[in-house]
């Protein structure tokens, strides 16, 4: 009966000597997990998140009018995103009552959910911006920047080109292509249109009487216009006059061409063969697979177009046919950042490189960024904004300036990376009101399903 009564006594006692311990061992195990954690992001529980607003402010001569969306939650993170260039902000705000309640970290659901209401063009800007403020958001509630949540990046700098004001002076226009040179960009891309030859005798055949309009919205293989030999000749000269300047070793695209037949481009392609040119864009519009086909052809220069297809299936379509070198997506008309990187992604297993077109503010630039860091076929990415002096402010939280020696460095903040300096927006609205509210688009007026 001792010997019982003992060995419950010792029982008794270890197992309040190991209870110390644990309790010990568990107040130290909470401290080792309150250190580790300390800078983890609690601002957000991404399961909980829901959509409550979206806002617009609309920016102007950047160089672009440029509608900047907001969308903002219950949690009190705000998402980014960006209506094309030149678009209405009427595109996403008719998405605001499709969106409303949803989490905004169901990127992709909410992305099928809306795409129904974008199109080619500028039509695409809505949903387009909606799908980057969704990324924005889910990067900013997960603490993690966009292109994470695409499976990491291929490259740590992006690669610019830029656009150069015209000048009809082939020697002013090298020159001002020299300074982009030697302010460090490492591909150029110039204007070569007939405008050119605007007041150049027997350079250009057009009918009579056509009003600049008219011809402005009729597409290239109905305006009966077409370049003569010599206007042809005095095209490549100014080429040749540029390379002069610049060298050879640096890539030189070209785009603008007009609304001119395929005789024509065919032609033309023909004579700048010579100055080795990194592409010719856009010089048919984009629907017409087979007419690019051929113009690809004929000629020993690469093409390129797409910046006004939306989603994936027209581009794979352009790539299928090999009807061009290279794609050239608009992200805020393409679908936007997971749509641009699939069309990218397709691309590139047929072996086609993705420029990427871009004209707007920082907020969709670093969209483009986040993408094209992600994307391993990416080439290069265009930029409007180069001789806006008031650019970079637009935005805080990014390092200074944006656009470095030719490259935008990719951001290793949360979400797209960039947030909006009020100040600045407010100093160059195109319209009256910043963010004001929308409760008009609160609520869904028809029904949207597309099959009965």
């Amino acid at each position: 009966m001792k010997r019982l009564l003992k060995q419950a006594m010792g029982r008794r006692s270890f197992l309040k000597t190991a209870g110390i311990s644990m309790a010990f061992a568990a107040a130290s195990m909470e401290e080792e997990i309150a250190y580790a954690t300390q800078n983890v992001n609690r601002n957000s529980s991404p399961s909980e998140l829901k959509i409550t607003d979206l806002r617009v402010a609309v920016v102007k001569d950047a160089p672009m009018r440029c509608p900047i969306i907001r969308i903002d939650t219950n949690q009190g993170i705000s998402g980014l995103g960006e209506v094309r260039d030149g678009a209405s902000k009427k595109y996403a705000l008719m998405l605001k009552s499709r969106l409303l309640g949803e989490n905004p970290c169901n990127v992709e659901k909410l992305f099928k959910t809306v795409k129904q209401f974008g199109h080619h063009g500028r039509q695409g800007g809505g949903v387009c911006a909606v799908e980057m403020a969704l990324w924005d958001l889910a990067g900013k509630a997960y603490g993690v920047p966009v292109y994470q949540m695409l499976g990491g990046k291929y490259r740590d700098r992006i690669r610019l080109y830029c656009d150069t004001d015209m000048s009809n002076d082939p020697k002013v226009y090298a020159e001002r292509m020299k300074k982009r040179l030697e302010a460090g960009f490492t591909f150029l891309k110039m204007d070569l249109g007939i405008g050119l030859l605007r007041d150049i005798p027997n350079t250009v055949t057009r009918p009579l009487g056509r009003s600049p309009r008219a011809t402005f919205n009729t597409p290239h293989p109905f305006t009966a216009i077409e370049i003569t030999p010599k206007g042809i000749e005095l095209m490549a000269e100014y080429v040749a006059a540029v390379r002069e300047v610049v060298g050879y070793e640096v890539p030189l695209a070209a785009d603008h061409f007009g609304h001119i037949g395929v005789n024509s481009c065919i032609k033309l392609g023909k004579a700048l063969e010579p100055y080795q040119m990194a592409w010719l864009e856009d010089m048919v519009p984009w629907q017409y697979t087979d007419l690019w086909k051929q113009i690809t052809n004929s000629i020993d220069v690469p093409t390129l177009t797409g910046e006004d297809i939306y989603l994936k299936e027209e581009f794979n379509k352009l790539v299928d046919a090999k009807a061009v070198d290279i794609i050239h997506p608009d992200l805020a008309t393409s679908g936007g950042i997971l749509e641009t990187k699939k069309i990218g992604d397709y691309a590139e297993e047929q072996g086609v490189p993705m420029a990427m077109h871009f004209a707007g503010t920082p907020v969709s630039c670093m969209a483009n960024v986040h993408c094209a860091a992600a994307t391993q076929g990416f080439l290069v990415l265009e930029n409007h904004s180069v001789d806006v002096p008031w650019w970079d402010s637009m935005v805080t939280g990014i390092e200074k300036p944006i656009m470095e020696r030719g490259y935008i460095r990719v951001p290793e903040t949360p979400g797209l990376g960039v947030e909006l300096n009020e100040e600045v927006i407010k100093e160059h609205l195109a319209e009256p009101g910043y963010f004001e509210a929308t409760s008009e688009w609160d609520r869904r007026d028809s029904h949207d399903r597309l099959w009965s």
